[in-house]
């Protein structure tokens, strides 16, 4: 008998039922990679696109550049903090040869290519800006140094000053008003013009108004105290004793020696008595101050509010908000009580036009301009004007919101991001925009993508990161049980401090 004859009796292949098999075991197998799909989050994502952006990293007592995608720019190499002046320009400030002894120091600018730039000029820096709570710099002009003197020139090189002045640096809450100093004398750099605007003829300066520098500076000189618009043009001379930082409608207050008096830019006196100061001006409204207790009173003396209250703030059309017994709540102009004294502080944000109360279980309350309470006991975890939406957690999970106190969904809400935070029953996963699910509900705790693609995830105490596609870059490691803000760029996180804007691991 030969190999591979076939018997007469054998039964032979049915190439039908063969086919048929083979097309049931397809599909099968289609079902079995969708059901899979499903639930292990294996769907594509898009990948997010976005602006290049740089940032400071620090590890092993070492500073550093990485990109937004987590490739090293600058390495490891220095023992100061790498100043970014601007995070989208590849433009990084690098600190060198520093003798603390004798307060010297050299500093070098690269770009993202590793290349130095900005060579003709010695010792830039950047120019810092502070307010009470953060810290950012100037991202129009920058100071150099040449034989112990100062000037400035822009981020392309441009000279803007030659290096003639003692000193320069930014008026406090400013954003473009640069001082520059030479021979003791002081004056006003418009850092968006790229020009000095008050030329060096003042013994200080401060700005007139602590809400916006286009009031204009009062500058001191010989003793006195006088007033200059945000061009340099001379407002009130420098004839006056003191002049508080409160303007409002061309009236000032000041002091010519004979006490505090409300003037207008004639030097006509408006007012004079009824008051020991006075704190803002509001229309034709005063708030002032009486024996270390605030209230109200019209610019002719009429008491609108009286001085009873611990701290008065003007809000909005005819509203304040108003401390008493150490609480805050609001008032009108009427002295009507329209919000309880029930919060540890209350502040009104005139971006959104509703007012946030802090509970003492550190909770917030949001009201609305018609002093409804919208939102309670919740915590906001963002708030983003440009984009009208506002995520806050409450009762234990987010939620989101428009600024007109209309839930949505975070797809709705986050239209810029590939993926978004999903919960079932207790762990976090995340969908993309179709709703499908990306990444299994395996987390304990989650943050929404960030602007930048990135995903902070925790599991069992630790954090990790995850990248815009959902894939782990980072599994989770990372104990920040101690920071106030949780973010990631790659596998590095932000320091607990979130004014300095540093990354480490």
């Amino acid at each position: 008998m030969s190999r591979g004859k076939r018997y007469d009796g054998e039964s032979k292949l049915n190439k039908k039922k063969v086919a048929a098999t083979i097309i049931a075991i397809i599909v099968i197998i289609m079902v079995i990679i969708s059901l899979k799909n499903l639930f292990t989050g294996n769907v594509t994502v898009p990948e997010m696109t976005v602006q290049t952006s740089y940032f400071t990293v620090y590890d092993n007592n070492k500073y550093g550049v990485i990109d937004n995608k987590g490739n090293t720019v600058v390495g490891l190499d220095y023992d100061e903090l790498i100043v970014i002046p601007d995070q989208t320009r590849d433009l990084f400030i690098c600190t060198y040869d520093i003798d603390y002894e004798n307060e010297t120091y050299s500093t070098r600018v690269l770009n993202s290519s590793g290349e130095e730039i900005l060579t003709d000029y010695s010792n830039v820096r950047a120019i810092e800006k502070r307010d009470l709570n953060d810290v950012w710099y100037d991202t129009n002009l920058l100071i150099y140094e040449s034989n112990g003197l100062y000037g400035l020139i822009d981020f392309d090189g441009k000279k803007v000053l030659d290096a003639e002045y003692t000193n320069i640096y930014s008026l406090d809450g400013t954003e473009r008003s640069i001082v520059v100093e030479k021979d003791g004398l002081r004056g006003i750099v418009n850092s968006n013009l790229k020009s000095l605007v008050v030329d060096c003829n003042y013994d200080d300066i401060t700005t007139l108004s602590t809400d916006s520098e286009d009031d204009g500076y009062i500058v001191s000189s010989n003793g006195n105290y006088g007033i200059i618009s945000a061009s340099g043009k001379t407002i009130l001379e420098t004839n006056y004793s003191e002049i508080k930082n409160t303007t409002g409608d061309s009236m000032y207050v000041v002091n010519d020696g004979s006490g505090l008096k409300l003037i207008d830019s004639n030097l006509n006196t408006i007012l004079d008595s009824g008051f020991d100061d006075i704190i803002s001006i509001n229309g034709d409204n005063l708030i002032i101050q009486n024996g270390g207790s605030y209230g109200v009173i019209t610019i002719s003396g009429e008491s609108r509010i009286p001085a009873e209250y611990e701290e008065l703030v003007y809000a909005t059309d005819n509203y304040y908000i108003a401390r008493q017994n150490g609480l805050y709540g609001i008032i009108s102009l009427d002295n009507v009580v329209c919000v309880d004294f029930r919060y540890t502080y209350l502040e009104h944000l005139h971006s959104t036009d509703f007012y946030i109360g802090d509970n003492s279980d550190y909770t917030t309350d949001i009201i609305d301009r018609n002093f409804e309470t919208r939102l309670s006991n919740v915590i906001i975890s963002e708030l983003n004007t440009d984009s009208n939406y506002m995520i806050v957690r409450e009762d234990g999970e987010y939620k989101y919101y428009t600024l007109n106190f209309e839930e949505e969904s975070n797809i709705d809400a986050l239209k810029t991001n590939t993926l978004f935070l999903s919960k079932s029953g207790d762990k976090y996963g995340y969908v993309n925009s179709n709703r499908e699910l990306v990444v299994d509900y395996i987390y304990d705790d989650a943050r929404e993508q960030n602007s930048y693609g990135y995903c902070a995830v925790k599991q069992n105490g630790v954090w990790g990161v995850l990248a815009s596609d959902g894939t782990v870059i980072l599994e989770p490691s990372v104990n920040l049980d101690d920071s106030l803000y949780i973010d990631f760029i790659a596998d590095w996180h932000l320091y607990n401090d979130a004014s300095l804007n540093i990354y480490i691991k």
